[in-house]
């Protein structure tokens, strides 16, 4: 399995570019894939993402590769007096979600997410949504969103995880190895796409390794808590 797995992820050298023509291939059916894949529960993990940041009133939110938005306009919905600053390396992703904001309320910003163009302290938290394992550097991307947070604030990450338990992580390599490259070749074209998905989740580390993680960029108070049936974690540090 690991060795079929690895022939669907580039090199360190390679990721960025792959990553970028990945999603941009995929841009316009990316919404729909997430639904389907999910069940729709994208959506209420995207919920809960931003409920944890805690954004206090007229606050202000960075949701780093914000890909077509969805986080960042699921804020404007639950903190309608916040300031959402969406950032992605995708282009074509964020002109999918520029058409979503019909208030043109978000702006988007194109940028690298171990290189953000903000400065200091200047946001009150910063999320991601599926982003770490797209990453050549999670340490540095952490550090990143802890830079350019205020003390006090929050950084929270949403990512896909493997379960701890067996029988769930059986059903989760059934599922994602082989379900998922099949079911979504029906709508895509990029079939590498939906390979590279369960492949990175198993390079990816498991929840106790990405806290630690977070904690050594000098994230305090780490907590996580898994969901659908522990294939997906939700971290959330303080500043």
């Amino acid at each position: 399995m690991a060795s079929n797995s690895d022939s669907h992820l580039p090199s360190a050298d390679e990721k960025p570019a792959y990553v970028r023509k990945m999603f941009a291939d995929t841009a316009q059916r990316y919404d729909l894939m997430n639904r389907l894949m999910t069940f729709g529960q994208d959506q209420h993990w995207r919920r809960l993402v931003v409920q944890a940041c805690r954004l206090p009133a007229q606050g202000r939110l960075l949701d780093v590769a914000t890909g077509t938005g969805d986080i960042a306009l699921e804020t404007l919905q639950q903190h309608p007096d916040a300031t959402v600053i969406g950032t992605d390396f995708t282009h074509e992703m964020m002109l999918v979600g520029q058409a979503k904001d019909t208030e043109k309320r978000l702006p988007f910003v194109e940028a690298d997410a171990m290189r953000l163009p903000f400065p200091d302290a200047s946001f009150d938290a910063a999320c991601s949504g599926f982003l770490m394992r797209n990453v050549t550097d999670i340490a540095a991307t952490f550090a990143e969103q802890r830079r350019v947070v205020r003390p006090g604030g929050r950084v929270v990450c949403l990512e896909i995880t493997r379960p701890a338990t067996p029988i769930w992580g059986d059903f989760f390599r059934l599922y994602f190895f082989h379900f998922v490259p099949r079911f979504t070749a029906l709508f895509s074209s990029n079939k590498s796409a939906y390979s590279y998905l369960p492949a990175s989740t198993l390079a990816f580390p498991r929840p106790p390794q990405l806290k630690t993680l977070m904690e050594t960029v000098g994230l305090k108070n780490v907590t996580y808590r898994t969901l659908m049936m522990g294939t997906v974690a939700l971290h959330v540090g303080e500043v």
